[in-house]
């Protein structure tokens, strides 16, 4: 007869909703976040060194220029990108270390200003200018999603989501 192996238990996960205007972050190999995308894009980033993660999720990219800027806004990606990396560091990353994926900017409306559009482009062109390679994204097109991102591991599911009208 052979000898059975022990059977692990099925790994469980606490799965966090990052929202609107919101960045998150943790070491915890039990913390899966998640959100929903149409126009907005939700930035996830890690230190794999150190094993810890974080995702925002933004409205759009920038305020206009008669916003207050002695007033934080959440809602924008400028905010938000800073806020989120500021966390990763105080958390024990280093911002060389970083590695990045964006998810989002879909236009879905045609006809329409195409916010998605220029939410996509401001996550690139941050990422750029601060040195934190992009090593995957998925982005535009005219149909929401849902991303899940484990931030001690990395791992990230990307699924659309079906437009049912």
């Amino acid at each position: 007869m052979l000898a059975q192996r022990p059977t692990l238990p099925p790994k469980r996960f606490s799965r966090i909703t990052v929202l609107q205007g919101e960045a998150r972050v943790s070491a915890d190999p039990t913390v899966e976040f998640g959100t929903v995308l149409g126009s907005c894009v939700a930035t996830c980033l890690l230190d794999p060194i150190a094993a810890i993660g974080g995702m925002n999720h933004f409205l759009l990219p920038e305020p206009p220029a008669s916003h207050d800027r002695d007033k934080v806004d959440v809602h924008y990606g400028t905010y938000l990108m800073e806020m989120l990396i500021n966390q990763l560091i105080g958390s024990g990353a280093r911002k060389d270390r970083l590695r990045a994926h964006l998810y989002g900017g879909a236009n879905l409306r045609a006809g329409m200003a195409p916010i998605g559009t220029s939410n996509a482009e401001f996550g690139r062109a941050f990422l750029e200018r601060e040195g934190i390679p992009l090593v995957r994204s998925d982005l535009g097109g005219s149909q929401a999603r849902r991303v899940d991102f484990r931030p001690a591991s990395g791992q990230v599911r990307c699924r659309i989501v079906e437009n049912r009208h």
